[in-house]
């Protein structure tokens, strides 16, 4: 069969599922994308690129709709040439929200068209108005609900669609969940796995931590950003320090902003810094920036306890791939997460905002190298449930049927 994938920053979401069936070599598989240096085997790439640039001063509540809708144009133009040679796509996956599907169909009216619905944004209940030292103002509210304008209209055009997670189904309409199926994105754990002779050189050292030195406290990060937590780790660190003085943390993550808004000024590690900075020993309190996966791989399977906070919102691959690698998680107390750490059994899940409670959990696994073993060891076991190939193989059976 012919899958077109459809996403701005390839292979975006798609990297396994793409790369399966290019490898499965059953399938012809092209890759519709703005340019980058990535690649996949067997995978073909057709570019686009946007054919002009947001308008100046346009309203706010119309910026990302805009922006969208120059996407579905420039991704449709590259279709169009696509669709002249000849190439006609039996399925055409894609993540819906930057606005690339929303013309395909006009170009394969007979193609399966599925969306990948990540979010619908909404004004409670959800990460909006969930952390009180950020005010929701009146005028945020119809910027809020316009974000949902690309949702809808992909709700209209795709055939069906598909999210990760019941939490993330769960965010959209009653009317609109039927339409979106949930298919778990998995983790590979044969590469995602415990391993008792990892080590790992701090950035711009010549230092090596390995499982002979003191005890490390991890958190991961795309960006340190408040959306993750970064603010109550950051936060809790100076009495950590006090009280374990031998404890050691590594905070992987960029200075930009992924989700929400930035800092008054600077970035959101400076703006930390300037408030808790004067209890925190550099010596021991390392931000190594982002990582080469494989460092990263290595950094999770060193952590004597790693930390995974996030407000109501998607959870990060990192959160799987911590419980793969066997990591004993401290996790936030939040819906996403419940529907990956049970707390007493692989993991501990702690209020959001509880930075007592938090320091209270941390240092009693530190204190307890059985419990922290065998909630590694759940950890472990219960990744199996998102096992990458099963994903990937249930994922395509509801295209393929007769080759599940």
């Amino acid at each position: 069969m012919n899958f077109l994938f459809v996403h701005q920053n390839f292979p975006g979401q798609y990297l396994h599922l793409a790369s399966w069936l290019a490898l499965s070599g059953r399938h012809n598989v092209v890759f519709v994308s703005e340019p980058n240096e990535n690649h996949l085997q067997g995978v073909r790439r057709v570019l686009y690129r946007p054919i002009r640039a947001s308008t100046p001063g346009i309203h706010i509540s119309a910026t990302d709709f805009e922006a969208s809708m120059i996407r579905a144009e420039s991704a449709g133009r590259s279709c169009i040439e696509l669709a002249r040679t000849g190439y006609r796509p039996d399925v055409i996956i894609g993540h819906n929200g930057w606005g690339e599907l929303l013309n395909l169909k006009d170009i394969w009216p007979r193609a399966i068209l599925d969306g990948y619905f990540e979010f619908f944004y909404q004004l409670e209940g959800a990460d909006v108005g969930f952390d009180p030292e950020f005010k929701l103002f009146e005028t945020d509210k119809p910027r809020v609900r316009a974000k949902n304008a690309i949702n809808l209209l992909g709700l209209q055009v795709c055939d069906r669609g598909h999210t990760p997670t019941l939490w993330q189904q769960s965010t959209y309409p009653g009317w609109a969940r039927r339409k979106v199926r949930v298919v778990p994105e998995g983790v590979d754990l044969t590469q995602c796995r415990p391993n008792p002779d990892a080590t790992f050189q701090l950035p711009g050292t010549d230092r090596v931590l390995d499982r002979h030195g003191p005890p490390l406290l991890t958190y991961v990060s795309r960006n340190l950003e408040p959306y993750r937590g970064f603010h109550v780790v950051m936060r809790a660190l100076p009495e950590l320090l006090r009280r374990h003085p031998t404890l050691e943390v590594v905070l992987v993550g960029g200075e930009g902003v992924s989700y929400g808004m930035p800092p008054p000024t600077g970035t959101w590690r400076e703006h930390m810094m300037a408030e808790v900075g004067d209890g925190i020993d550099p010596g021991r309190v390392h931000f190594v920036g982002q990582l080469p996966y494989g460092d990263y791989l290595s950094l999770l399977q060193l952590s004597s306890v790693h930390l995974y906070f996030t407000y109501p919102f998607v959870a990060s691959w990192s959160l799987r791939e911590a419980l793969a690698t066997g990591c004993c998680i401290v996790a936030s107390d939040t819906a996403p997460v419940r529907e990956f750490v049970t707390s007493g059994e692989n993991g501990i899940l702690v209020p959001f905002f509880n930075r007592s409670d938090m320091i209270e959990r941390i240092l009693e696994l530190l204190e307890d190298s059985e419990r922290r073993a065998a909630l590694s060891r759940m950890a472990r076991n219960s990744a199996r449930d998102f096992e990458l190939n099963a994903c990937i193989e249930r994922f395509v059976s509801s295209f393929l049927p007769n080759e599940a």
